[in-house]
């Protein structure tokens, strides 16, 4: 879901600035803390972590790791460190964005902080965003705004699909024909984008049914986004959609679904078969303006789709769906993902799925030759999941990006 500017906007942009290009860090040492190394790891107590230009050089014991005269240190003693967080759905769409570059730095990295990285981001997946995230992800990455790695994707709606959430006047790419998919996406291709999302079903109200993409469609959009490697995302909205996605072959699956009570066993078996990872959301649609009793009942059928297709062994990644909605704080995600999936696992939806599912391979672990991405939590997230949202530092490339006050 997006509110205002679309990835059509992205055509009017360069994206000259990779992610991950942040500027180099000073020698940073992490002490005393417990670490998890990853989700399934034993923790380690009383830990010291050195990192160095923004990668991880030494993990271990205290009196086992030698520590740098010139260091910062800080002392995480009683706290919880994991590797940095990912939000694979996010939107930079708010007001605030929309000169991010050039605006005042001040407010924009108020607001990150309010929106991303006082809950421990450091990765984050735009899928849809004003046009100046262009700016931001650049600034972000220069050092002049403290906020995480960005990736950018552009948007394809289906024909006739511009969905009621949206301002009526919004134009918005719109693709008819495979051609017109196909187009669509090589520009986005030619402009630096890491990705596409396509609407293969689009809401139209609740008097109207949906307009749903043909799958030739949407394959003609992933054929070319995969032949440069790049990742699609897909916004399904019923079944129909659903197997838009595994026709087309998606990559990710961007919403559970609200209506369907479950994926049937047809569906699990090709999600796993051609592994297609899902970002559920769940508390977007746990805060649907809706009677409670029909809210209670769509939650009930997004947590057994998010519990069916985790047993069937296919990845899922953290999203929210932030800056489209305005549920900033984490701690609800958590509990509702929690009834579907263990502590380890919604830490791994976290950290190692996405690492893994996207490639980042020195990402997602706190290790040796790995990026200095952490989150230092005030509590243990394998005792109790919502402590994952009790965020005391964030750090990416071994910079502090965020401290709690």
């Amino acid at each position: 879901m997006t509110r205002h500017w679309l990835g059509a906007a992205f055509l009017s942009c360069v994206l000259a600035v990779p992610p991950g290009s942040v500027a180099e860090a000073q020698t940073l040492v992490l002490k005393g803390g417990t670490v998890y190394a990853s989700p399934e790891a034993t923790p380690i107590s009383d830990s010291v972590i050195v990192t160095s230009a923004g990668v991880i050089t030494a993990v271990g014991r205290a009196g086992e790791v030698q520590i740098p005269p010139d260091a910062r240190e800080i002392d995480c003693s009683g706290k919880t460190i994991v590797a940095g967080f990912w939000n694979s759905h996010v939107h930079f769409t708010e007001a605030v964005w929309s000169n991010a570059g050039s605006a005042p730095a001040a407010p924009l990295t108020a607001h990150m902080q309010e929106m991303l990285t006082r809950w421990g981001f450091t990765t984050v997946w735009s899928l849809g965003s004003n046009p100046s995230v262009a700016g931001l992800r650049r600034r972000v990455n220069a050092d002049e705004i403290p906020g995480p790695n960005i990736f950018l994707a552009g948007s394809i709606f289906p024909r006739d699909g511009h969905p009621a959430y949206l301002p009526p006047e919004m134009q918005l790419p719109e693709a008819a024909t495979p051609e017109q998919a196909a187009e669509m996406a090589r520009k986005y291709m030619q402009i630096g984008l890491d990705g596409i999302k396509l609407f293969t079903g689009s809401y139209k109200g609740e008097d109207k049914p949906v307009v749903n993409m043909d799958a030739a469609v949407a394959k003609a959009a992933v054929d070319v986004a995969h032949a440069q490697g790049k990742q699609v995302f897909a916004h399904p909205q019923n079944t129909a959609g659903i197997e838009a996605v595994i026709a087309a072959g998606v990559d990710v699956m961007a919403h559970t679904v609200a209506r369907q009570p479950g994926y049937p066993p047809e569906q699990l078996a090709r999600f796993k078969q051609q592994g297609i990872a899902l970002t559920p959301t769940l508390s977007l649609f746990a805060k649907l303006p809706l009677p409670p009793e029909i809210v209670a009942h769509i939650v009930d059928n997004i947590v057994g789709q998010l519990k069916s297709f985790s047993e069937n062994g296919s990845t899922v990644l953290f999203g929210t769906d932030v800056g489209y909605i305005q549920l900033y704080d984490t701690t609800l995600e958590y509990e509702l993902m929690h009834r579907a999936l263990s502590e380890r696992q919604v830490l791994a939806s976290l950290t190692t799925n996405p690492a893994e599912y996207f490639k980042a391979v020195k990402k997602g672990r706190v290790e040796k030759g790995f990026d200095a991405d952490f989150a230092v939590l005030d509590g243990d997230p394998i005792a109790d999941v919502r402590n994952l949202a009790k965020v005391a530092y964030t750090i990416r490339a071994g910079k502090v990006i965020y401290q709690k006050p």
